[in-house]
């Protein structure tokens, strides 16, 4: 009795596990079909709203080759590329939130908050003004090496500051400081700039999708790809990484080469958007942290492509209102994604406060 008594309840256990296991998994598959959806729908809105009302119908016409000249005009070179652009981008942002959070081992580290962001903008401002200004216009390779540039240089720095200062809300602020620092580095050097480069760098400076060509498209695609693979291929490393250097030194990772890959990788993903949307706030860190609260747990083979979309979607929904909410006048993407990122940040830092008090 005692045997079949202990049989049980070893089934029992399985039988839960299994049953928590499938949970999961279900959890994750509802996540997942729910931000497809959300991606269709948004990508559709995206479509057919603007100056030029397209219906639904037009847009499946056009996008399949049979649509009439205007429309197709419309939507083939300026609406497509910058949904897509919108899409690529803001997945890249938020998949480089999620390295530089596990790089720090901070929920709150985002490349606009710790300062990345406006060291790649300064670097891309210095850019624009000399090689505009000599010799014209510039390569969007050019322009992504400049924001990579920019962006090492600043991660460098808080990487040296982690080392001395292991406070959250210190690093937080040394961040912030960094980004006070470029943005008057770059202001100080507008000063200087003929009146057409200011023009150029104020309009990309204040964050849009808007103007994307195909062949931004085409840089940021195999650029935005290649990292993605990158950082799925790394997420076993990553799965021991988040459970502490010295665990993940028994599973045989190399911690050096490990942590350099992870800061290139969200250093030229960070730098990738910068150089072709300018600096975006808060969806490096807004959106890992809403993908992890909804799948429900922490493993990066899951976090990673949930974070891609889940920033896809953010950043097509803040660029649509962006676009509608006081047409025809258009709003900065980092207006809106502010909005609805910052309360998303105030609210983590609540609720690790509450955690810690108890």
């Amino acid at each position: 009795m005692a045997d079949m008594s202990e049989d049980s309840r070893k089934k029992s256990t399985r039988t839960k596990k299994g049953t928590l296991s499938e949970g999961r998994r279900a959890r994750c598959t509802v996540v997942f079909v729910c931000l497809a959806a959300a991606f269709l729908l948004l990508f559709i809105l995206n479509m057919m709203t603007g100056t030029v009302a397209i219906s639904a119908g037009q847009v499946w016409e056009v996008l399949t080759g049979r649509g009439p000249e205007t429309e197709t005009n419309i939507i083939m070179a300026i609406r497509l590329p910058r949904v897509i652009m919108a899409a690529i981008l803001g997945g890249a942002l938020a998949l480089s939130g999620f390295l530089l959070q596990t790089f720090f081992e901070n929920p709150i580290a985002g490349p606009f908050v710790l300062g990345i962001s406006s060291s790649a903008k300064m670097a891309v401002a210095i850019v624009m003004i000399l090689v505009i200004g000599r010799f014209g216009s510039v390569s969007s390779w050019v322009l992504i090496l400049a924001a990579f540039a920019g962006a090492m240089l600043a991660t460098s720095f808080i990487i040296m500051v982690s080392r001395v200062v292991r406070n959250m809300a210190a690093l937080l602020v040394a961040g912030i400081m960094i980004g006070y620092i470029c943005s008057a580095v770059t202001d100080f050097i507008v000063t200087f700039a003929a009146d057409s480069d200011i023009i150029n760098l104020h309009n990309w400076s204040l964050g849009s999708f808007s103007g994307m060509t195909w062949d931004n498209v085409a840089a940021a695609s195999l650029i935005t790809g290649i990292c993605f693979a990158a950082a799925i291929f790394i997420s076993k490393p990553v799965s021991a990484y988040q459970l502490g250097e010295n665990y993940a030194r028994s599973m045989g990772v190399n911690i050096g080469v490990f942590r350099v890959v992870l800061i290139c990788l969200s250093s030229v993903l960070s730098a990738t958007v910068t150089a072709f949307a300018g600096p975006i706030s808060f969806v490096g860190i807004a959106v890992p942290f809403l993908m992890k609260s909804a799948v429900k747990t922490s493993k990066p083979l899951v976090v990673i492509p949930a974070s891609f979309l889940g920033g896809a979607v953010f950043c097509m929904l803040c660029d649509l209102i962006a676009r509608t909410a006081l047409a025809p006048t258009e709003l900065n993407i980092s207006t809106v994604t502010s909005i609805f990122g910052a309360p998303v940040v105030i609210y983590m830092l609540v609720r690790r406060q509450k955690h810690r008090e108890r």
